[in-house]
């Protein structure tokens, strides 16, 4: 053992060889904290100071490679004065350097994930060797910042201009025969070939079959791309990427910028142009509300294991009720590897639901994202059935029949006489309390709520639901069934619409109060979708289906009478009195038809107005920040109710959950965070202006209370 750290080893091999090995004590995965990077360097002081070694492997002692940077430090270093930053940042990549400038063949043999920072350690290395089970990549674009060690220099030199921009700026991890084919990694090799296919490169190095000091000069040396040619790269690419991007997301662009300032310098000064423009964007909201989100999903998932002690495990699942989320539920069990039956009292229904999931793989095939095998794998593992006969074989049902207490009671409890002893019941309920629903269960300790969105195999997110009699196993298995499933979990406490929808209705109803008093429901689309709403309220509507959001109005309303009761006819009620549905029918708000690749196109119907005249004031028009503070501030408002209640647990599962659940805009962080964004003072006056249009406007006592005290959702 030539050196031991906490974070790397340098180890003899054979012929002068020596093994780098990024393998971080107590710790599952690798990644590059500001401890790991001092070890680092240590590690590199130690190869400098042993002269026998001719050559090195950089290995990782994870299943995974290097995963990235360690995230939840982001917060703090980012908080500091961009001279500090800037310096640290500069710190970090003079040893990045080091290891790229050692005086010997280096080869990088990734065995698993290289992302972010694990990445550019590997663009450091002469060489890079990848398994066929490893994934490359830079994603920092995710986070609002560009790589900051070395990436955006190392990279183009690589890979050229143009393919070093896609990279970063979408932020994609790459397969092996993607990145051997555009010379990010020079072999790709089966796992047990790995270590001994990287030495055998270094070897040849060390031998002079390859010239890895040319490698090394080549990504020192300035961009090797003709002027012209390099404005036309770079300059067609930033409007190309501001489009997708979008307003609210200028990492990818300052990332193209970057590229093309130290395009034509050598590499330490081209890392001092990339460090300052990163820094640049670590000090954005956007990147702030960012990380937030990402340490929020790690909060999440570590509370979730706790969640998950004492699971059964789910061997197969069985759905009630064949529809578009009946059927969206089976396909997501069956893609994910667990056997499912769909069970409907019609053949036609169970037919509709097949047809969703046969849909869906279509799409996946045609988009080259699964094969045949695959596909017939999927359809095998979905049994339909018309009888509850093989219903003592499952481990979870999950219920998703109409949206109806009585239904919903009844069929529990006959599939609850029916299933074997221990089996978990769930119920889909969007609205309905989980405690009324058991009330007729002879086990509800069996019984707990499991809220899918839609559409499942797109939205991340299902609430599990404690009932009032729910048991820690029931909770523990449901949890875990969706793990297995791929949906991230958040456990909340049952109470009508439990989380989001107690949340989302409230916005609802701030939409139809806008339109009573003359607002256009395409303005207040348009300024939503500017907020960052991946799609206005009015057409978010359509597309949850105006029947559904209006029967999950009425339970709201009986729930929450204070401040959801209406005392007149809304823009809802119209559209739901004439039948106008959203996009399952082809008219809602807007009208919908297909166009030849079959997808819907929304476009405007002016006989809407004429419906939405009988409940609204006359045509008024209302600035922007006016429609997005009575917008926001009741949806905000009850999430703040959520916490107070315990129905949520934490600030960080409130905020992901309506990212994950209803796609609140990322780049905000979530209403929490939104708030505090704000400030809870300013916050609270701005909910006191609006507090006389009705009382979901009128901030709760413990809010006052909180910004008073200078207090916030997120201490610092």
């Amino acid at each position: 053992m030539i050196y031991k750290g906490r974070a790397f080893k340098v180890i003899k091999l054979e012929d002068d060889i020596a093994e780098f090995r990024f393998d971080m004590e107590e710790a599952s995965v690798n990644k590059f904290s500001e401890s790991a990077i001092e070890d680092l360097n240590s590690a590199i002081e130690a190869v400098e100071a042993d002269k026998t070694i001719k050559g090195l492997v950089l290995t990782s002692g994870k299943d995974s490679f290097v995963v990235g940077a360690d995230i939840t430090e982001f917060s703090n270093m980012f908080s500091q004065d961009d001279s500090v930053l800037l310096d640290k940042l500069l710190k970090s990549n003079t040893i990045f350097s080091r290891f790229e400038d050692l005086p010997l063949p280096t080869v990088a043999a990734i065995n698993g994930i290289a992302f972010g920072g694990g990445f550019e350690i590997c663009l450091c290395a002469d060489y890079r060797v990848l398994s066929t089970q490893a994934r490359v990549g830079l994603p920092e674009v995710k986070l609002g910042i560009y790589p900051g060690w070395g990436g955006t220099v190392r990279l183009p030199r690589l890979i050229g201009a143009d393919n070093a921009i896609e990279w970063i700026c979408t932020g994609k991890e790459h397969k092996p025969d993607e990145a051997l084919k555009v010379g990010a990694v020079d072999a790709v090799v089966a796992p047990d070939k790995l270590l001994v296919s990287a030495i055998s490169l270094v070897k040849k190095c060390m031998a002079g079959a390859l010239d890895y000091t040319a490698r090394k000069e080549e990504k020192k040396s300035k961009l090797k791309l003709a002027n012209i040619e390099a404005m036309m790269v770079f300059e067609t690419a930033k409007p190309f990427v501001e489009n997708k991007a979008g307003p609210y997301y200028p990492a990818p662009v300052e990332a193209i910028k970057s590229m093309q300032r130290h395009a034509y310098m050598e590499r330490d000064k081209a890392i001092e142009v990339e460090a300052k423009g990163f820094v640049k964007m670590a000090k954005t909201d956007v990147t702030n509300s960012l990380v937030t989100v990402f340490t929020n999903d790690q909060l999440v998932k570590k509370k979730v294991k706790s969640f998950r002690e004492g699971a059964r495990e789910t061997k197969k699942a069985a759905v009630l009720g064949a529809g578009i989320m009946g059927g969206g539920i089976a396909y997501q069990s069956a893609y994910k590897g667990t056997p499912i039956l769909m069970k409907d009292i019609q053949q036609i229904a169970l037919d509709h639901g097949m047809e969703e999931v046969q849909g869906l793989l279509i799409k996946q095939l045609n988009r080259g994202r699964i094969d045949s095998n695959k596909m017939a794998e999927v359809l095998n593992s979905i049994t339909q059935t018309l009888s509850y006969g093989d219903f003592n074989t499952v481990d979870v049902v999950i219920e998703a029949v109409v949206e109806k207490l009585s239904i919903k009671q009844t069929v529990l409890a006959e599939v609850e006489s029916l299933v074997q002893p221990g089996t978990v019941l769930a119920s889909n309920t969007s609205t309905i309390s989980i405690t009324e629903i058991a009330k007729t269960l002879k086990a509800p300790d069996k019984f707990c709520g499991m809220h899918f969105f839609s559409p499942v195999h797109r939205m991340p997110l299902i609430e599990v639901i404690v009932g009032e009699k729910t048991s820690k196993e029931t909770v523990a298995t449901a949890v875990e069934y969706a793990n297995k499933i791929g949906k991230k979990p958040i456990v909340v406490n049952d109470c009508p619409g439990f989380f989001v929808n107690r949340a989302v209705f409230p916005y609802f109803a701030a939409f139809t109060g806008l339109i009573r008093d003359g607002a256009d429901f395409q303005q207040i689309d348009k300024v939503m979708e500017r907020f960052g709403w991946p799609m206005g309220p009015a057409y978010l509507l359509d597309v949850v289906g105006m029947d559904t959001g209006h029967h999950g109005n009425l339970v709201m309303e009986e729930a929450y009478p204070d401040r959801l009761k209406k005392n007149f006819r809304t823009a809802l009620d119209v559209m739901y009195d004439e039948q106008r549905f959203g996009q399952k029918v082809g008219k809602g708000f807007y009208r919908y038809e297909k166009d030849k690749k079959g997808k819907l196109i929304k476009t405007v119907d002016e006989s809407v107005y004429t419906l939405l005249a009988t409940v609204s004031e006359p045509s008024k028009h209302f600035e922007e920040d006016d429609i997005i503070a009575r917008m926001m501030i009741p949806l905000c408002l009850e999430v703040v109710r959520t916490l107070e209640e315990g129905i949520i647990g934490s600030p960080q599962e409130a905020d992901l959950g309506l990212v994950m659940g209803v796609g609140f805009p990322p780049f905000r962080g979530g209403a929490l965070k939104y708030i505090d964004s704000l400030g809870l003072s300013e916050f609270v006056a701005l909910a006191n202006k609006y507090a006389s249009l009705s009382r979901l406007y009128q901030p709760t006592e413990k809010l006052q209370e909180m910004a008073r005290n200078g207090e916030m959702f997120y201490n610092a």
